[in-house]
């Protein structure tokens, strides 16, 4: 009798049935959350190379250096002129490090095979044409410096003063001529 009963509970069990699987979205493949593929992985935190600090500012640095030195500049660097200048100091040029260390993170995203067979014309046209041109543009970050690789040259150029808001606030908040004990 156990044995029969025994069986009796694993019919009902096999007879049972299983809850419904979901039909796999097409999109499951690309692995995009929320369509049944894999869990897109971790993606590090990118912080633009401005915001960082100390020695995380100083290894980016050495590293966007060497990229740019070792391979940037040997393929893409063209000749210097006055409307293409360059200057051999650009890491003191914050706007062109910001330029550069945005290029190198498009290059690095678009050399990766998950990038596709693309990747790299998507780079050339949509991200290392515009940087350089922007960079090296006679009235750009990089004008007041060489334009002649005989006459090295490196100067930054002041930037635009703060906004009249800004100097009105400043002023708003200076201490007035008693604040500081002396005699009006």
């Amino acid at each position: 009798m156990e044995q029969t009963a025994e069986q009796a509970r694993q019919l009902d069990h096999l007879a049972t049935t299983p809850p419904p699987v979901p039909s796999p979205s097409p999109l499951a493949a690309f692995g995009m959350p929320g369509f049944g593929g894999p869990p897109a992985p971790a993606m590090p935190e990118l912080r633009p190379i401005l915001e960082l600090e100390g020695e995380a500012y100083e290894d980016e640095l050495d590293a966007l250096s060497d990229w740019v030195d070792d391979f940037l500049l040997p393929v893409y660097g063209a000749e210097v002129t006055t409307a293409s200048p360059w200057c051999l100091q650009w890491q003191e040029h914050n706007d062109v490090v910001a330029w550069l260390h945005a290029l190198w993170l498009a290059y690095q995203q678009h050399k990766d095979p998950e990038a596709g067979l693309a990747g790299m014309f998507v780079w050339h046209r949509d991200f290392l044409t515009h940087a350089m041109a922007a960079i090296r543009a006679p009235g750009g970050p990089l004008s007041a410096c060489m334009t002649s690789p005989e006459r090295p040259a490196h100067r930054l150029l002041p930037g635009p003063p703060p906004s009249v808001r800004t100097e009105k606030e400043s002023e708003a908040q200076a201490p007035g001529p008693g604040e500081y004990g002396l005699a009006s």
